[in-house]
């Protein structure tokens, strides 16, 4: 009698993971009401080829993390992820929306789409859908540790050194061309 309830209650807890994991992966992002948000839809302008001006910075992101396709209303599929090197490799070799001036962003940079007012994704998640709530790269290595490279966490607004064989998300920027003085 004792085994059975012990697998019972080894089932029951299994059942319950698997339901709070598949709770979690189709959630949104958790915003606690009182925060002042800090990236506005009115801080962006979008482009209808799946791209995305930040109008502060001047810069244009690609809504969906490399890997995901835009399908002219959302991110679909799942978001590769790459060693620093390769990110940094991709990110150069990269055509969309028929630019090639693609790179992977500084710190700085990747830090003006943050949204710190949420949690799980740290991302306003209309203008940049289905992003994973995860450790995304940065161009920006470490000088004090040439192993590492600065990275930024999606899931709370955090950013932090990391090693550079980890794979990790990555989402290119580019200058805006079409400015005008």
């Amino acid at each position: 009698m004792k085994y059975s309830n012990h697998i019972t209650l080894l089932l029951l807890v299994s059942i319950a993971i698997l339901c709070l994991i598949s709770f979690k992966a189709n959630a949104e992002a958790f915003c606690p009401p009182g925060i002042p948000t800090t990236a506005n839809d009115e801080e962006f302008e979008l482009k209808p080829n799946g791209e995305v001006l930040h109008l502060a910075s001047n810069l244009v992101f690609m809504r969906c993390s490399i890997g995901q396709t835009w399908d002219g209303a959302e991110c679909l599929g799942d978001a590769n992820t790459f060693t620093w090197k390769e990110a940094l490799n991709t990110s150069i070799a990269t055509e969309f929306a028929g630019q090639t001036s693609w790179r992977l962003p500084n710190i700085k940079e990747l830090s003006v789409i943050l949204e710190r007012a949420c949690v799980r994704p740290a991302i306003n998640e209309t203008i940049f859908p289905n992003t994973p709530s995860s450790d995304y790269w940065t161009n920006t290595p470490n000088i004090y540790n040439q192993g590492t490279a600065w990275s930024i966490a999606f899931s709370n607004a955090s950013n932090s050194y990391t090693p550079i064989d980890r794979s990790m998300h990555i989402r290119l920027v580019r200058p805006n061309i079409n400015v005008t003085e």
